[in-house]
């Protein structure tokens, strides 16, 4: 049975809350109600209905005055003594101190000057909310009408950061600017009827009179002829004109003017730990050496007469490894999705009720997207996750892999933990939704590691798959800090996926460029990963014959996610309630 969130801090030795709590629930309160202020995305998905015809306000007129009021909450929080308070107000003030370090250091940065990266900003945000918005009344497509209507300011607001990262040398590389021009044409060249931002139009429901459907259906299709199309094509110029000239030539983020300083905070931030690039780039080069042991001895077990090299080849080219239809691929997707489902209840006391469904990517981005990805779901509005898998150039979705890639994007990874997340009350809402890479992602990959315990991987092309991807989060350790920190060219980078992973060729590149464009991002992935193993074989050295899986992956993952430093306190808290637990 799940515990209610006085009984979990009972449970774990907690003091139940005192008094002097007061003044940091009520901070914590005011600081959602700012947050949902500024966020009319995320205020939509939370039920407000004026927010969904909304888009966020990014100038920075809206981010000085942002800074002003999160120094504030600063100070507030800055006097509330922690020496009085329950544990459980405690981790709120300390997660709400971190929470609004971290906002008020990039405003410090000003990274509002780089919207957007080679997988992502603000050209496809409506994009991303298209392909999942709800869609039932004649409100919800009269809000959807009213946000296509305001993507101009929204653009014009985001144009005018990235003119101003012009001016003072704060860009992309020259290579990241030419992708997102590349695609920013195909948005502006797109025929109108066949937009993917009229796709939440046609998910209306036939209760709805058919001459009000197609009413609807005219208004989106006047906006995107009189507003966006005319703001995407003044987008294609900018970056044609000022923003393509204007890219920085190195690759590196230390190149860029306070470089060093900033590469060294995304670092630190991305990750929730005080290690430095040199360190991490140590860690990734003992990883990578340790991984490609066990994956040349599992190479050994398949019986492959040939090097390491060979049988990449072998893997990257024989078509038994890959599907033969897009179809195919998402069926396969999905019997993996179910015979995972049906380990879940003796490895996790706590499931979420939220379901899952198996989608392709959308194919308005799958050209230049990874692999596969997770959608959140969101139990308000009645939406299911999202696992994506992408069926763009099949002959690069190696099959081996597709065990992995499920147990991250979908079951026991990212769907598990952030629906788990969604559903904690009793938990601030901050902290339900709090976006800490190293937390999110670490769990992904340690999800990854578990399927073999669980049984999910068949024969050993599935495992060395397995450490193929554990092998390019390692490899992302070497080549980030190589690209951002060491000046390493992309050749340099490049070396270590291609020397030692199983990954298709598209899909190191679709992931070089990411790290180029996105900067100390996917250092967060194996650091979290290797935080959370050493927990848990902390938790079963300590507790021996007492360690129950299940309870360590509730006390994992019930409080949602947070910084590794606060995790660790957590789980030595319950360690220590486990022990003395008749």
């Amino acid at each position: 049975m799940r515990l209610a969130p006085l009984a979990l801090i009972l449970a774990l030795g907690a003091t139940p809350a005192l008094a002097d709590d007061a003044a940091v629930n009520r901070l914590v309160a005011e600081y959602q109600d700012y947050r949902l202020a500024q966020d009319p995305i995320e205020a939509g998905n939370q039920g407000d209905r004026a927010a969904l015809s909304r888009l966020p306000d990014p100038s920075p007129q809206a981010d000085a005055a942002r800074a002003k009021s999160l120094t504030a909450f600063q100070g507030r929080l800055a006097a509330i003594s922690a020496a009085e308070l329950s544990d459980e107000a405690r981790l709120n003030r300390e997660f709400l101190a971190w929470t609004i370090d971290r906002q008020l250091q990039s405003l410090a940065f000003d990274e509002a000057r780089m919207p957007f990266s080679s997988d992502g900003g603000f050209d496809w945000t409506m994009s991303y909310l298209a392909a999942s918005i709800p869609m039932r009344t004649t409100a919800d497509a009269q809000a959807w009408i009213d946000r296509l209507n305001a993507m101009p300011a929204y653009y014009r607001a985001e144009i005018a950061n990235a003119r101003r990262g012009a001016r003072n040398g704060f860009t992309q590389p020259r290579s990241t600017t030419e992708q997102v021009l590349a695609r920013a044409r195909v948005q502006a060249a797109a025929p109108l009827d066949t937009d993917p931002l009229l796709a939440p139009l046609g998910r209306l429901p036939a209760a709805i009179p058919a001459a009000e459907r197609d009413a609807l259906r005219g208004q989106a299709l006047a906006a995107l002829a009189g507003q966006v199309r005319p703001i995407q094509a003044q987008f294609v110029t900018f970056l044609e004109r000022e923003y393509l000239p204007a890219s920085r030539k190195s690759l590196g983020a230390r190149s860029l003017p306070g470089g060093e300083r900033y590469y060294a905070w995304l670092v630190q931030d991305h990750t929730t730990t005080k290690l430095t690039p040199d360190q991490i780039h140590q860690n990734g080069l003992s990883e990578v050496a340790r991984i490609r042991r066990e994956m040349d001895a599992v190479m050994g077990e398949t019986g492959f007469k040939g090097d390491f090299a060979a049988f990449q080849t072998f893997l990257r080219t024989d078509p038994q490894f890959y599907a033969t239809s897009r179809e195919d691929l998402l069926e396969k997707a999905s019997e993996i999705a179910k015979r995972i489902d049906d380990q879940l209840p003796a490895w996790f006391a706590t499931l979420p009720r939220l379901t899952y469904g198996v989608r392709p990517v959308p194919a308005d981005i799958e050209a230049n997207y990874t692999t596969g990805r997770y959608f959140s779901g969101n139990p308000k509005l009645g939406i299911a996750g999202g696992y994506m898998v992408n069926t763009y150039k099949l002959d690069q979705r190696g099959l081996y892999e597709l065990p992995a890639l499920t147990l991250h994007e979908a079951v026991p990874g990212h769907h598990l933990q952030i629906a788990l997340s969604q559903e904690a009350d009793g938990v601030p809402q901050f902290r339900r939704d709090a976006d800490v890479t190293a937390f999110i992602e670490g769990w992904g990959l340690y999800a990854e590691k578990l399927g073999g315990e669980m049984g999910i991987y068949r024969n050993a092309y599935e495992r060395f798959g397995r450490l193929s991807y554990e092998m390019w989060r390692a490899c992302r350790l070497v080549a980030d800090t190589g690209l951002h920190w060491k000046g390493w060219s992309l050749d340099q980078a490049r070396a270590c996926f291609t020397q030692n992973t199983a990954l298709s060729p598209l899909n190191i590149e679709i992931e070089l460029a990411r790290y180029v464009s996105w900067p100390g991002q996917a250092l967060a992935y194996k650091t979290g990963e290797m935080r959370i193993v050493a927990l848990r074989e902390k938790a079963k050295t300590e507790l021996g014959e007492r360690f129950d899986i299940r309870r360590f992956h509730d006390a994992m993952l019930l409080e949602g996610p947070m910084p590794l430093d606060m995790l660790e306190r957590r789980i030595d808290a319950w360690i220590a309630a486990e022990k003395a637990r008749t």
